[in-house]
Formats: structure tokens, sequence, C-alpha cells
């Protein structure tokens, strides 16, 4: 395999399962949240401070995912 084709191959498997794991990930939690305030539902601001910033780091992982992409989008010229 080329070093260009393993790149793209690379870079597009970094993307598309980073996504896929916080697309997941963010399911779960949104999830088990909305089942802890049918529970108890005085403690819905607590539970959607807790969810958000769970979610948002979460959410890093596409990110790194993508900066991971881009450096292996720089490999496929060379």
């Amino acid at each position: 395999m080329e070093v260009g084709a393993g790149a793209a191959l690379g870079m597009a498997l970094a993307a598309g399962l980073g996504a896929l794991g916080a697309a997941i990930g963010d399911g779960i939690a949104t999830g088990k949240c909305l089942e802890s305030t049918a529970r108890q539902p005085e403690l819905r601001g607590q539970l959607m401070t807790i969810m958000f910033i769970g979610v948002g780091l979460i959410e890093s992982i596409p990110i790194i995912a993508v900066v991971v992409a881009f450096m292996l989008m720089g490999k496929i010229g060379h």
C-alpha cells in the first residue's frame, strides 16, 4: 500500500470512528440524564449542568480526531 493511500484511509478512519464514538457517548449520556430527571425532577438543573460538561468532554474526541485527520492529510502529498 502506498503511503498516500494509507494516510487517506487513516484520515477517514480517524474522523469517522471519532465521530461515531462521540455520537454513541452523547446518546448514552443524554439518555441517562433524562432517566435521572424523570426519577428526580427537582435535580433537573444540576443534572443538566453535569450532562453539558460531560457532553463537552465527549465532543473533544472528534475534534482531536479531525486534527489527526488533517495531520494525515499533510502526509498524502509526500
